[in-house]
C-alpha cells in the first residue's frame, strides 16, 4: 500500500449544535483567510499583535461543519483556543483522530491541490485505518524542498507576514476584521515585512536566526532579515515579495 498518511497532522471539527448556528461566520471572525469562500483555504490563528499562534487548511463538510487540517502536536490547544473565544455560540469543538490526513506528491483524483503552493502536491481527509502508512518524512522533505514553512516549530510568535503568508495564500485582506488584523494590514500597507523565514541548508544557517534544524534532510528554517536573505536561498514564489516598492 502506498504510505500516503500524514501522522503529525490530525482534525478539529467545529459542528453546529442547534439550527441556525453559523460555524463559518464564527471562523471569519478568528482567522486570518475568508473562509466563506471555496475550501479548502490556508489559515492561521494570531495573537492580537499579528503573531503566529497556530497554521491549518481549513476544509468543508457536510451538515454546517468545518475541518481544521493542523499539526496533531498542537490540535488540544487549538481546541482550547478556539473554544475561549466560542462564548455562547452552539458550536462543538472538538479534536477527531478518526479522521486522518493524506498527502501525495503528485495529483490525483478525489484529493485537493495544497492552497498555499500547487508544487506541494495534493492532500485529502479520509476515514483513519489500521492500514495506514506513514508519509510524514518524505511530506516534509518536499516542504522543505519548496521553502515552505510550517507549524508551531517553524513559525511560533513570528508575524505572520512574516511566514510568507502573503506569497502562501494565508492572509485576505478584504475579507474584514480578525483576531491580528489591524498590525498585519498595517503591515502590509505600509510594505513593512522586515523578516523573512527561509529554508536554508544547515551549513548556511545561522544559529542566532535559526529556529529549526532538520539534521535527516540537512535543511534548517531561519527566520532572517530580509537584506539579508541570499537570492540562492530563497525560492521563486517568494522572490517577487523581496522586492523593493517601486
Amino acid at each position: 500500500m502506498t504510505a500516503t498518511r500524514l501522522f503529525d497532522r490530525t482534525v478539529v471539527r467545529l459542528s453546529p449544535t442547534e439550527e441556525g448556528e453559523d460555524v463559518v461566520a464564527f471562523l471569519q471572525g478568528l482567522v486570518t483567510n475568508d473562509v466563506a469562500r471555496q475550501l479548502p483555504v490556508y489559515a492561521a490563528l494570531l495573537t492580537p499583535q499579528g503573531k503566529t499562534l497556530y497554521d491549518f487548511l481549513v476544509w468543508p463538510a457536510g451538515h454546517g461543519e468545518v475541518l481544521l487540517d493542523c499539526e496533531a502536536a498542537i490540535a488540544d490547544d487549538l481546541v482550547k483556543r478556539l473554544s475561549l473565544y466560542r462564548l455562547r455560540r452552539k458550536i462543538a469543538i472538538t479534536r477527531d483522530d478518526e479522521v486522518a490526513v493524506h498527502w501525495q506528491k503528485e495529483m490525483g483524483d478525489g484529493g485537493a491541490a495544497d492552497p498555499r503552493l500547487a508544487d506541494l502536491g495534493q492532500r485529502w481527509l479520509a476515514p483513519a485505518s489500521e492500514d495506514d502508512h506513514s508519509a510524514d518524512a518524505d511530506y516534509r522533505k518536499h516542504r522543505l524542498s519548496l521553502g515552505v514553512p510550517e507549524g508551531q516549530a517553524e513559525m511560533g510568535d513570528i508575524l505572520w507576514l512574516e511566514t510568507n503568508a502573503v506569497e502562501l495564500h494565508g492572509v485576505a485582506f478584504d475579507k474584514g476584521c480578525y483576531i491580528g488584523q489591524e498590525n498585519t494590514a498595517r503591515m502590509n500597507w505600509r510594505q513593512k515585512v522586515n523578516r523573512r523565514l527561509v529554508v536554508v541548508p544547515i551549513a548556511d544557517s545561522d544559529e542566532k536566526r535559526r529556529r529549526v534544524a532538520y539534521e535527516n534532510v540537512g535543511l534548517a528554517v531561519d527566520h532572517v532579515r530580509v537584506e539579508n536573505i541570499d537570492p540562492g536561498h530563497a525560492p521563486e514564489w517568494m522572490k517577487p515579495g523581496l522586492s523593493p516598492a517601486p
